[in-house]
């Protein structure tokens, strides 16, 4: 997963779901993204094993303003939220469960 990027803040309003108390992972897919689906299995995973930590998936086909402010370029994209809503690291492409985990570990 890359570093941290701007001091990008999402909130609920933002992300259509409330933010996770610990740390949030917000995936932002497209409805035919075959990688999506497996970054999808991954990311409820995580956010199921690990306390305090909300998964949210984004259409960015229906949310093309979030999508063009925050840079996303190809789905899958994830963000990894602090818990205070602050972007700490993003990747594209299906992520390694440990990769998420290691990221979770900075956003917390």
């Amino acid at each position: 997963m890359e570093g941290r990027t701007a001091a990008d803040t999402l909130d609920a309003d933002q992300l259509g779901a409330e933010r996770g108390q610990r740390a949030t992972l917000v995936q932002f897919s497209t409805a035919f993204c075959q990688p999506c689906r497996a970054t999808r299995r991954v990311l409820t995973q995580v956010a199921g094993m690990v306390d305090g930590v909300a998964h949210i998936e984004i259409d960015a086909e229906a949310h093309l303003t979030l999508v063009r402010r925050l840079g996303i370029s190809r789905t899958p994209t994830v963000l990894v939220l602090d818990a205070q809503g602050r972007v700490v690291r993003r990747a594209t492409g299906t992520p390694r469960t440990a990769d998420v985990v290691a990221a979770l570990g900075q956003a917390m």
